[in-house]
């Protein structure tokens, strides 16, 4: 069965939701619904026309058992419902084993492995649609991916391709379309390099370009190569669970102690071992700010060896219909498990009681409680907004002391005329054309993906939509008027089109059908990401993965999953941390075998090998 979104619909079938469970505030509370209702689009995301919605009379929603869910319906929270005469069912806990707090890859990824485990699972996603940085919009005939159009961990073999492992738990498959280069570099000194999607020939082509280091070359990607078979070869579960740990570990010893080897050590010092000029050097910095928004040497070398070898092992492949369509399958998934997701639910405080997690409150005023909760937010703001007022752990304080936020981005998603573009135009770009120097400074350099190359689905007839990336921060942003806001995007964006224009496409800026530019203060406000950051950035070299925290807090009951978690950002990444903190839940509600004593004992290890970072 193929879900690939080549229709404009996909078939789910829903629950209803049971919102009795929660206990309101006040005396009204509003309820979920779903019906296919009309979107707008402002500032790159959608949001409902109408706020039409169907309840029975003790305030449960009414669905249909089919419902034919459309890719412009959302899931609303628009109706104050009286529930004076339902108090009592109002104030009742709920029995939910785990409550998930944001819909993003990671989130969903815990959601969905749990509940195929048996769990009950409640997903809370503050906007209209899943995903967060993995979602989409759509406008005037153009659906966009709101973040990277790059996906990784999406092929039919290994045991990295994680986000094919999670849609196949919950028995969904899409339709993906091979990519056959992964990206198209354009740098200082001409320097082009494909990254084609066979190994060989990209190491042909880039030992070609410096023959007096091909040697360097072969060994520094053999050494990723060795890290990556090593993960590959392993059932991938908690690193915070002793059972499996030890079982893995006397299954495949070679493997672990060579992940242990590589896990305080970082990409840039292993290619310095083996290359000596600079600007192959500064290829491998190119190659690790795709991976982590920061050089080689501040890339942990797993990070590095994990996307620099997927690529070529199971390659990179586009899921037709657009990436939002990952999110929306997981969504469905975690539904047909039994478990609910409800949209318009803005989670801003996570409540303890003894210091132990036991539920979350929402803007409305209600209170829903579970077993266990898993932020999805970073821990910034897990730790900073959805717990403020409570005093830092330990822990936290040392990963801030670690850790900064990296750098949010300004993106541009437009829509041009198709013929600007050459015929051989590959999907994805990295533009660096003068400076090596600017890497890492804001607007220096400029991520270009165009998936209207592979899937031409995306875009009306005669038309590619081209989605730019380039780093920004939101302190450029904050203090301007709402005109001089608006002229800052139209003046920024103008200069990224020229140096497009300059580099690549002739003609693009008289081209152009359609343009929507989203700051870091717009990535912020839809993906409640504090100062719109990305994940987090080590504050100087780190110690590869060892001052990265893993799914598990000092809050009894909370845990945190996604890319301010071990192993860190990107899609494969976040995934991983899903896949991770599933079990380690599952582990704590009983679902999975645990060990208390090697609990403790295992926790108290890897807190004390993190000061070592």
């Amino acid at each position: 069965m193929s879900l690939g979104f080549k229709t404009p619909l996909f078939y789910c079938h829903f629950n209803t939701a049971q919102l009795g469970s929660s206990r309101p505030r006040s005396q009204k509370h509003r309820i979920l619904s779903v019906e296919p209702v009309q979107t707008s689009v402002f500032d790159g995301y959608s949001v409902p026309r109408n706020n039409k919605i169907r309840t029975d009379n003790l305030g449960k929603v009414k669905l249909n058992k089919d419902f034919v869910l459309r890719s412009k319906s959302v899931l609303t929270v628009d109706k104050e419902v009286d529930v004076d005469a339902n108090e009592g069912l109002g104030r009742k806990r709920s029995n939910y084993d785990a409550i998930v707090i944001g819909s993003g890859i990671g989130g969903l990824v815990a959601a969905t492995q749990l509940a195929v485990k048996g769990a009950k699972v409640l997903v809370l996603e503050k906007y209209v649609i899943p995903g967060g940085s993995s979602g989409y919009y759509e406008r005037d005939g153009y659906t966009f991916d709101v973040g990277s159009s790059v996906m990784f961990g999406f092929s039919d073999k290994g045991n990295l391709n994680l986000i094919t492992r999670a849609l196949k738990a919950v028995g969904c498959e899409m339709e993906v379309i091979p990519d056959p280069t992964t990206v198209h570099f354009h740098l200082p000194n001409d320097l082009s390099v494909q990254v084609h999607r066979e190994y060989i020939d990209f190491i042909s082509e880039l030992a070609a370009k410096f023959p007096h280091e091909r040697e360097g070359i072969l060994k520094f990607y053999g050494e990723c190569w060795k890290i990556f078979n090593a993960l590959n070869a392993l059932e991938l579960k908690s690193l915070e669970e002793p059972i499996y740990l030890f079982g893995q570990f006397f299954q495949k010893p070679l493997e672990c102690l060579t992940l242990a080897y590589y896990l305080p050590q970082n990409a840039g010092d292993i290619a310095r071992k083996y290359m000596k000029d600079p600007q192959l050097l500064s290829f491998i910095d190119a190659e690790c700010f795709i991976v982590s928004t920061v050089n080689a040497l501040q890339t942990p070398m797993i990070n590095a060896a994990m996307v620099l070898c997927d690529r070529h092992f199971g390659g990179i492949n586009y899921p037709v219909g657009g990436v939002g369509g990952i999110a929306k399958s997981l969504s469905k998934g975690l539904v047909d498990q039994g478990s609910e997701i409800l949209y318009r639910a803005n989670v801003t405080n996570i409540i303890l009681e003894h210091g132990k997690a036991v539920g979350v409150r929402l803007s409305d005023g209600r209170e829903l409680f579970g077993k266990t909760i898993i932020s999805n937010a970073t821990r910034w703001d897990t730790f900073g907004k959805l717990l403020k007022g409570e005093t830092l752990p330990k822990e936290e304080e040392n990963f801030q002391k670690l850790y900064v936020k990296a750098p949010s981005f300004l993106s541009i998603h437009m829509g041009v005329k198709a013929e600007v573009l050459p015929p051989d135009t590959d999907c994805h770009h990295f533009v660096l054309e003068d400076d090596w120097t600017r890497l890492e400074e804001p607007y220096g350099s400029i991520f270009l993906s165009i998936p209207t190359i592979l899937d031409s689905s995306l875009a009306p007839e005669g038309h590619h939509i081209l989605h730019i990336f380039t780093t920004s921060s939101i302190e450029d942003w904050e203090g301007l008027s709402t005109k001089d806001y608006e002229a800052k995007k139209k003046v920024v964006a103008d200069e990224i089109i020229s140096r497009l224009e300059k580099k690549l496409f002739p003609g693009i800026r008289s081209s152009i059908a359609f343009m929507e530019v989203g700051s870091p203060k717009t990535h912020r406000r839809y993906l409640a990401r504090d100062k719109g950051t990305y994940g987090p950035m080590p504050r100087k070299t780190p110690k590869g993965l060892l001052g990265m925290p893993f799914n598990t807090t000092a809050v009894d009951g909370l845990y945190c999953v996604g890319d301010s978690c071990f192993p860190g950002q990107g899609v494969i990444a976040v995934a991983f941390s899903g896949v991770m903190c599933a079990h380690r839940v599952a582990a704590d509600i009983g679902i999975e075998k645990k060990s208390p004593v090697l609990d403790a004992a295992l926790l108290r290890l890897l807190g004390w090998l993190r000061t070592l970072a």
